[in-house]
Formats: structure tokens, C-alpha cells, sequence
């Protein structure tokens, strides 16, 4: 696991819930249960800082990090993407976007393409984009039409479900994705079986849940999250999630109190 990531991880999942902020030797004894040394830990903080994800203060002969406001909207809106899972009724419409943008901006265009995919939608053609989901207000904030991205956006409706159905087969790769779902339940139903019988403690259950997390959450990013009249019978996604979220459930105790116990030294 990447220091950088478990530093993010350690913030997002852990120390917003006591005051958003951490001594430095607290975050390398953390780090150290994953086998980080201190010099890594001070390298990577340092990185952080200057990159404009950290900020720091001294408090008596100690550091003391926390995340800036930009980091905080970024693991906010991972969380939601990692933690959520839209359950209304589809009301059959597609959300479309058809974008613009220059040539000479293709870092831009690039970019733009990477949130579309973020926000669960699928290309229909390398400037069409759609979604069983309102993600307007989204789109409108990360692009609000000033830059040299030309966004525009309709409410469609298919034929009929089997224009839906293939509508799904050109927008995204169901089969390797739900292929990567079934490995994915492969490899952690009998974790947590396991950590049923006999629950991890102490640093265990922490390093256990960080990596659920990492394990888990790049799927959100391939995930259009589609409703079940789009997807198979048999789709794997909605339990793997739900195995995610009884699996963090699970674990939450006792790597809770191992925290505790650093940060109360």
C-alpha cells in the first residue's frame, strides 16, 4: 500500500471523525503497522505539504498535519462515490452530455473525460456520454462554462429496453467488470467468514479494513452504479458492496480503538 494513500485513507476514514488533524509521530506509528519507516512518513508529509494537500503547525516541539480544503473535498467526494449506491427507481430517462473542447486542450479534454467516468457515465462515442442518473448539478459545478469546455446537456429516452439493454452494451464493459467483481468476492468472502468466527484485533483489524478499502474502491471508478433493469440477473456488483459495507461494519470496532490507543499516547 502507497504511504500517500494510507495517509489519505488514515484522514478520510479515521481522524475526521477526532478533529481532523494528527502529530506526526501518531501518523508514523500508524504508518508503521504497514511496515513505512519514519523517514518515509517525513518524506511523504513533506510532499504533501507542498503539493497542497497538507498544512501544518507547531505545537510545542511537535508538527501537527491536517488536511487542507481542497483534500477534504476531494475524500468527501471519494466517500460518497466508495460509500453509496443510488437505490430510487429508474425512471427510464438517459442524462446525455455532449462535449466540446479544443484540440490544443487535451489535458483538459482528458480531464473532463476521467469526471465523466467518475460521475458513472459511459461513452457512447468519444464526445457522447450518458447516465442513468441526474449528475447535472455535479457537471455544472466542476465545469461551470467558463473554461474552454463546451458542455451540453439533455434528458433522452430509448425506444424501448432493448434499446436500453444495448444502449449499456456500447457504453460500458459489463463483462470485465463483473469478471473483476467475482474475483473480488473470490478473494474476501472468506476473509470475512473468517472475521466472523474469530474478529480481528489491535493492528490487524486496522491494516484488514485499510485494505478492504483500498481493494474495494477502485471499482466506483468503473462502477456506472446502473439500475437492476440495466444490469444481469446474476450481477455481482450490488453484493460485492454489500459485502464491502458489512465488512467495514465489522471491522470498525477494533480498528477504531487501536487508533485510539495511538492517538491517546
Amino acid at each position: 500500500m502507497k504511504p500517500r494513500s494510507l495517509v489519505f485513507d488514515l484522514f478520510g476514514d479515521y481522524l475526521r471523525y477526532r478533529g481532523g488533524e494528527v502529530r506526526l509521530r501518531h501518523l508514523s506509528t500508524l504508518l508503521g503497522f504497514f511496515d513505512i519507516p519514519e523517514s518515509t512518513v517525513r518524506v511523504v508529509v513533506g510532499r504533501l505539504r507542498r503539493d497542497g494537500w497538507l498544512v501544518s503547525r507547531r505545537e510545542g516541539r511537535e508538527t501537527v498535519y491536517a488536511l487542507t480544503d481542497a483534500a477534504w473535498r476531494l475524500l468527501d467526494e471519494g466517500r460518497d462515490r466508495i460509500f453509496r449506491r443510488a437505490d430510487e427507481a429508474w425512471s427510464g430517462e438517459w442524462q446525455m452530455i455532449i462535449y466540446s473542447v479544443p484540440e490544443t486542450e487535451r489535458a483538459v479534454r482528458d480531464q473532463l473525460r476521467k469526471r465523466l467516468a467518475w460521475w458513472g457515465f459511459g461513452s457512447l462515442s468519444p464526445s457522447v456520454w450518458i447516465s442513468p442518473h441526474d449528475r447535472a448539478a455535479a457537471i455544472s459545478e466542476a465545469f461551470p462554462g467558463d473554461g474552454p469546455v463546451r458542455l451540453d446537456v439533455f434528458r433522452s429516452r430509448s425506444d424501448n429496453g432493448t434499446s436500453d439493454a444495448e444502449l449499456v452494451g456500447r457504453a460500458w464493459d459489463l463483462d470485465e467488470l463483473g469478471r473483476d467483481y467475482r474475483a473480488w468476492l473470490q478473494r474476501w468472502e472468506p476473509v470475512v467468514r473468517r472475521c466472523r468466527r474469530e474478529p480481528p484485533q489491535g493492528a490487524e483489524a486496522l491494516v484488514l479494513r485499510m485494505r478492504l478499502v483500498r481493494d474495494y474502491r477502485g471499482f466506483p471508478f468503473r462502477d456506472p452504479d446502473l439500475p437492476a433493469e440495466l444490469v444481469p440477473d446474476d450481477w455481482p456488483g450490488r453484493r460485492a458492496f454489500e459485502l464491502f459495507i458489512d465488512a467495514h461494519d465489522l471491522l470498525k470496532a477494533s480498528a477504531e480503538a487501536v487508533l485510539g490507543a495511538v492517538l491517546a499516547d
